[in-house]
């Protein structure tokens, strides 16, 4: 299977091939910056799938204190939506139309558990579009 490391590879072999062709005595100093370069993609992808793993192992755990901590900010930005845009609203209607009442209902400032909520939505869209048109691996 063609992987990230051969894709790596072969770019490194055709520059490579190519700085030989045009400057041979410019290569050595070339060939150390493309090894370099070389040396920090491989250690970029490395981190990556090392953290691809821990995600993994977090989304298999039962454990709510493990996996959990993720749907958790879910409900919490659910919730504080819920009653932003639902609860607050409907209880503040009822309260003042079938009960009379002229006191105020506590104000959740839903800004940034809105920019949480709309941030995991809009990550969770790309996904489902990569999934859709296929783009992802």
């Amino acid at each position: 299977m063609f992987g990230i490391d051969d894709a790596i590879a072969a770019g490194s072999n055709l520059i490579t091939t190519i700085t030989n062709k045009i400057a041979p005595d410019a290569n050595i100093e070339i060939q150390g910056k493309i090894n370099s370069a070389l040396t920090e993609m491989q250690n970029e992808y490395a981190s990556m799938l090392a953290q691809v793993e821990v995600n993994k192992v977090e989304a298999a755990s039962t454990s709510v204190f493990v996996g959990g901590w993720r749907p958790a900010i879910g409900w919490i930005c659910g919730a504080g939506l819920a009653y932003a845009a639902v609860i607050e609203p409907l209880g503040r209607f009822i309260a003042v139309v079938f009960f009379d009442y002229a006191g105020t209902f506590p104000v959740l400032n839903a800004e940034i558990t809105l920019q949480i909520l709309l941030g995991m939505l809009g990550l969770g869209g790309m996904r489902s579009y990569d999934k859709k048109v296929g783009t992802s691996k």
